[in-house]
């Protein structure tokens, strides 16, 4: 209590209100959004109203798989990149939370024995004994921001993980999806390659027949083996493509490679309602990526700020409350001790160094706003892209699905004209080749506009994983 009166509070009021008055003062700009250019309407866009599809709560479940449900909780779950994109936001949260207490006075313990006959002079007296302890205060007055700005710098980074987390999601679903798509695809194209080949495995033993007897020449026979020969081929071709698929979705699993058991088959796949690709300029708050190379401008802006307070100097307040003795006294009793100090550092010459700090933060920042003008031209290019990719292929697996009833057909009717004696085996084999090509591409096909819907989705921002999340970032953007 004796060392609390000896402390003249007013004195301390009166530093602490002035310190505060200038607190206010930043240096640097505040941050401002940059400008972007965003077309008025997309090229292949069905729709300029805001799409309520891509903010589906899951929305890879239009395809309506409950393997590939499951296969994408798993992922979320297990994967990897996504596990060290949670690390990195605790991380960053971290380091704000270190940046922040920067700008608050410090406290500390301090205590200390002393024997000698100099402290600072030398006492007459001979050498005595003294110590001291009590608590330390230490207090960087940030009067021109320099902590602050490195605090909202902080802040940005953190808030830019949030949205590095949600971009991984997005590629770790858009990735799920795209691989058990082409696992289907496989499977599709293995089972018309085996279909074919036995079917050529039956007929093979009749053009062997044929030639024995004298039916027919040996070209024939030799076309025949050709084709059951490229048949063969081409199932363990798809085979090996199987499994280069199962590998592929057990490591976006975050599993060890494995096969997995396909109970749907790539005709059982719904294609998804026609997506309205929503306003252009919607892209720019709706995808992940970009929000998160927004904040990195917010973040190099605010280190701009703290590189120009860097250039002015440094006020630092001190204090000392608490016990000591008296070095000149024999007594062994100790009295209250204070103190309040205050002083003031500064750069004075620095070959031009803290001048170029500035310049290279600036680079730095003219830097991250042109990464994030072609982050925003390359989205728009992927849905574009997709939007394309979506109409076109629609088309194309309208003339496709014309190309396999044609070439079935044809095989038909060449066959039975061989059988007749009209045609020649070579005509038959041809149709035989181009109804197999024919099957193969219309799978191929089917595929990709699945794949492609696959890539819009992800190319205008996804969806949310649950209701929760989506809550729970909309309040954190507030």
């Amino acid at each position: 209590m004796n060392i609390l009166r000896n402390i003249n509070f007013k004195q301390i009021f009166i530093l602490l209100f002035a310190s505060q008055l200038m607190w206010s003062c930043k240096m640097g700009k505040d941050y401002q959004s940059p400008d972007v250019v965003t077309p008025a309407d997309y090229r292949f866009g069905t729709d300029t109203l805001v799409s309520t599809a891509s903010d589906t709560i899951a929305w890879w479940e239009l395809i309506s798989d409950p393997l590939l449900d499951t296969l994408i909780v798993t992922a979320l779950e297990n994967n990897q990149d996504v596990d060290i994109a949670m690390q990195r936001i605790v991380e960053a949260q971290k380091l704000y939370r270190m940046q922040k207490v920067q700008t608050r006075p410090g406290l500390e313990y301090a205590a200390g024995v002393n024997y000698g006959n100099y402290s600072g002079f030398v006492n007459p007296q001979g050498a005595a004994l003294s110590y001291y302890g009590g608590a330390q205060l230490n207090w960087e007055i940030d009067l021109w921001g320099k902590n602050r700005r490195l605090s909202e710098a902080a802040m940005a980074d953190y808030k830019g993980t949030l949205y590095g987390l949600r971009a991984v999601q997005l590629s770790v679903i858009a990735g799920v999806t795209e691989a058990y798509i082409r696992l289907l695809e496989n499977h599709a194209s293995l089972k018309v390659a085996e279909e074919t080949l036995a079917s050529r495995d039956s007929s093979i033993q009749i053009m062997v027949d044929r030639y024995e007897f004298g039916y027919i020449p040996e070209i024939d026979l030799n076309q025949a083996q050709i084709q059951q020969a490229i048949a063969a081929a081409s199932v363990p071709t798809y085979k090996r493509l199987i499994a280069l698929s199962e590998n592929s979705l057990a490591v976006l699993l975050g599993e060890n490679p494995r096969g997995f058991l396909v109970d749907f088959e790539l005709d059982d796949q719904k294609k998804p309602p026609i997506i309205p690709a929503g306003i252009p300029s919607d892209l720019l708050l709706r995808r992940p990526d970009l929000q998160r190379a927004e904040h990195a401008i917010m973040s190099q802006n605010a280190k701009v700020g703290s590189a120009i307070a860097q250039r002015f100097p440094t006020i630092s307040l001190t204090g000392f409350a608490g016990a000591a003795t008296e070095f000149l006294s024999t007594t062994n009793s100790a009295a209250g001790a204070w103190n309040l100090g205050a002083g003031i550092v500064g750069p004075l010459f620095q070959w031009g160094k803290n001048k170029r700090r500035v310049e290279v933060e600036k680079a730095r920042l003219e830097a991250s706003i042109a990464e994030y003008e072609r982050s925003v031209i390359l989205a728009f290019q992927e849905v574009e892209d997709a939007l394309a990719s979506v109409q076109f292929y629609r088309e194309e697996l309208i003339a496709r699905e014309r190309h396999v009833r044609a070439a079935r057909n044809a095989e038909r009717l060449s066959k039975e004209r061989y059988d007749r004696g009209v045609t020649s085996y070579l005509e038959y084999l041809e149709q035989q080749r181009q109804a197999f090509e024919a099957e193969l591409n219309f799978i191929n096909v089917k595929s990709r506009i699945l794949v492609s819907y696959i890539q819009l989705y992800k190319a205008l921002g996804g969806g949310w994983i649950t209701r929760e999340e989506k809550a729970e970032a909309e309040q954190q953007n507030n």
